[in-house]
């Protein structure tokens, strides 16, 4: 076993075993163990059998903070990131904002960090995730979407946004290892074509929002355009695709207006 102050001894062994950001995080697992020879031992063994690096250290980066991850919550990726900035954009410094499917409430943390005067409140249906999203300081109710929110919010929100559930269910086993293996099909299924629960929050948020608020959802491959007839139906416009720079969707935004 690579010694705690040789990570780059760590990364080539992380590397043979398939992990494709190595070096990164033999870093990240040498600082945790600081300086443990054992607990070094522990983690490396750990990560090799796929388990998420972040539920070992307990913590990943997201938008420049800190987001402690407890064990069994899903992990925010960094492809959320640019969802979470756009809707900082969009929310006043004195507005409403809600997070659906918050997991460790990461999305929720970002906005209230750059919006300190907004009220943000989340949801999940996990009580793991409420108990972590709690943990890192969110506002947030356990139940399925729109449900445990207080009622008082309806008609009130400037900004709605979700990393729901989206992967279609046959695509399921494609999800790479420490997904497949570790975090549980309840943060990815979005049923046959993926969005069964994209299409909720398109007709459950139009509750909520404000005349001229803000949706924003994660989603890919096809499904924005699968959504254009209920996004229209349900009265938003300005529907916008949003693309990462490789091209590929990674989101759609929009406007409510009734």
């Amino acid at each position: 076993m690579p010694l705690p102050n040789d990570p780059e001894a760590l990364a080539t062994l992380l590397a043979d075993a398939g992990f494709v950001a190595a070096e990164d995080e033999a870093r990240e697992l040498v600082a945790c163990a600081a300086g443990d020879v054992e607990l070094l031992a522990s983690l490396v063994g750990r990560r090799l059998t796929g388990e998420p690096l972040a539920w070992i250290t307990g913590t990943v980066s997201f938008c420049g903070l800190a987001i402690r991850v407890d064990s069994g919550v899903y992990v925010p990726r960094w492809q959320s990131e640019p969802l979470a900035r756009r809707a900082v954009e969009r929310l006043p410094t004195n507005g409403v904002a809600v997070d659906l499917c918050t997991g460790t409430g990461a999305v929720a943390k970002t906005l209230m960090t750059y919006r300190p005067g907004a009220r943000v409140v989340a949801s999940d249906v996990d009580e793991r995730a409420v108990a972590c999203a709690s943990a890192n300081g969110v506002e947030v109710y356990c139940g399925d979407l729109f449900a445990p929110l207080p009622r008082t919010l309806e008609a009130r929100v400037d900004v709605v946004v979700g990393v729901v559930p989206y992967v279609p269910t046959p695509e399921l086993p494609l999800l790479q290892r420490d997904t497949s293996t570790f975090e549980s099909p309840l943060a990815y299924d979005g049923g046959a074509d993926g969005t069964r629960i994209l299409r909720r929050v398109l007709t459950e948020s139009a509750r909520f929002l404000r005349r001229g608020g803000a949706l924003l959802l994660e989603l890919g491959g096809e499904q924005a355009d699968l959504l254009r007839d209920d996004l229209a139906r349900l009265g938003y416009v300005d529907v916008t695709v949003l693309v990462d720079e490789n091209a590929d969707v990674r989101g759609i935004e929009a406007t409510w207006q009734g």
